[in-house]
């Protein structure tokens, strides 16, 4: 009988090598994994197996169909995003553009990459250490919580746009809002909205 994680993936339209790509091994790992040869598989490889294959982790881990406990829902399609530097929450530091991790978020979030957040000034909402994923645009609606690069500094606030200046609100009182008028406007770019964050427990 078909091992369930080959038959999962045959659903799917999925290759071998889209799976060994996807997870980060070789086709013939796949291959025994489709066979029954499971031991020693690391953890972070389950969490992608079993998010391509949109199937729970103790499905692949048993190599086969396990029920979803009650008031529990099926992991959701996930995306793959870079993870491009930091960026504060409080005074703004220098972005980064390198990439520095790939990190997977929910696919309905439409996000382009994540950022990892530093500083206090988005609390209670946004908190130290939060992985917060960004959808690519340059222009977002007031009141909106944006990925703001300032010449070439960045930072995440809300984001006020009037007439005659521009307005980046953090959401802790503690910090004052960063007021941009003028010639000052021409420097800020809005890199895009802030559509969703990981935070651990």
């Amino acid at each position: 009988m078909e091992n369930y994680l080959a038959q999962r993936r045959k659903e799917l339209n999925l290759t071998q090598k889209q799976i060994a790509e996807a997870v980060g091994v070789s086709e013939g790992t796949v291959s025994r994994w489709e066979s029954g040869s499971i031991a020693n598989m690391r953890r972070d490889r389950i969490l992608r197996y079993a998010t391509i294959l949109k199937t729970t982790p103790e499905s692949i881990m048993s190599g086969k169909k396990q029920p979803i406990p009650p008031g529990f829902e099926p992991i959701p399609e996930m995306s793959t995003l870079p993870r491009i530097g930091r960026i504060a929450c409080g005074s703004p530091v220098l972005a980064q553009e390198n990439i520095e991790a790939y990190d997977q978020v929910p696919a309905l979030w439409r996000a382009d990459f994540t950022l990892l957040c530093t500083g206090d000034s988005m609390l209670p909402r946004i908190q130290d250490g939060d992985l917060v994923a960004i959808r690519r645009q340059p222009t977002v609606e007031n009141g909106e919580i944006a990925a703001v690069r300032i010449e070439e500094e960045a930072t995440l606030k809300r984001v006020y746009t009037y007439a005659d200046r521009l307005v980046l609100q953090p959401e802790n009182p503690a910090f004052a809002p960063i007021v941009l008028v003028g010639e000052e406007m021409n420097c800020v770019q809005i890199e895009g909205k802030a559509v969703g964050l990981c935070r651990g427990l």
